[in-house]
């Protein structure tokens, strides 16, 4: 099939050091099984629908959950993120990602922390939380249900923020605490003021036209079918999901 996706060589240069190693009998063709999950979660298939060159399906999806269970595609990510930092004016946002019926039906596990899931106005609901570098590149993720606050996300992330001169973000993000946190980490905010507040909140307008880049990001990222609509049940695969979305677009 012509329109098979496939790692380059280099690709793969870059993604090797990040593999947990084998052990015991060697590992199938990592080329030919990570293209095949891409080619998966950008396509939104069922994993029985992968393409015969690809290899068995059930090598695909048991490499799949194998390491995502271990977080194995995050890491990369975040490896990759952190060789290239260009981190001088930082950008914070969330975007809801619809859940479909399989990923939401049946009760989760007792003693769990739940699917992320949760009920909004648009149906059911992930929220995905996310901070980008100057140009639009995702370096931080986290994920609630979708009828959480943004200041839940924002309270998540704001310790593992890299140093950086500025952070932009919406009206959402209007909060005293939120602000007073990234002054103490040396960031300064670029947050407008929310209308309820008494007094107006000056900040540089020039500089918040750039938030467009992590609403671009998103849109990239929900052109993968697998992350647009949520079917896996377990969130730390989903979110596996994003990150290697992530990585192929924004940091190979």
């Amino acid at each position: 099939m012509s329109n098979l996706y496939w790692l380059s060589e280099d690709q793969m240069a870059r993604l090797r050091p990040y593999f947990p190693k084998s052990h015991g009998v060697p590992r199938v063709d990592d080329r030919r099984v990570l293209s095949g999950i891409i080619f998966i979660n950008r396509n939104g298939l069922r994993w029985r629908d992968a393409p015969r060159e690809y290899g068995p399906h059930k090598t695909l999806y048991n490499r799949w959950k194998r390491w995502s269970d271990m977080g194995v595609f995050a890491r990369i990510m975040t490896g990759l993120a952190a060789e290239a930092p260009d981190n001088n004016t930082i950008s914070i946002d969330a975007t809801y990602l619809k859940a479909h019926r399989t990923a939401s039906s049946l009760r989760g596990k007792k003693g769990g922390r739940g699917r992320l899931i949760g009920r909004t106005k648009g149906g059911m609901n992930t929220k995905l939380h996310a901070v980008t570098d100057t140009i639009g590149r995702p370096i931080r993720f986290f994920m609630t249900a979708g009828q959480v606050s943004d200041y839940t996300g924002a309270r998540a992330l704001v310790n593992s923020l890299p140093a950086a001169g500025w952070l932009l973000g919406d009206r959402g993000y209007d909060a005293d605490w939120f602000r007073e946190a990234l002054v103490d980490k040396g960031i300064t905010p670029c947050i407008p003021g929310r209308k309820s507040r008494g007094k107006t909140v000056k900040y540089d307008k020039r500089r918040y036209k750039r938030r467009n880049r992590i609403e671009i990001m998103f849109g990239r990222l929900n052109d993968w079918r697998r992350i647009a609509t949520r079917y896996d049940r377990c969130p730390k695969v989903f979110l596996s999901a994003i990150a290697l979305a992530a990585t192929i677009l924004f940091w190979l």
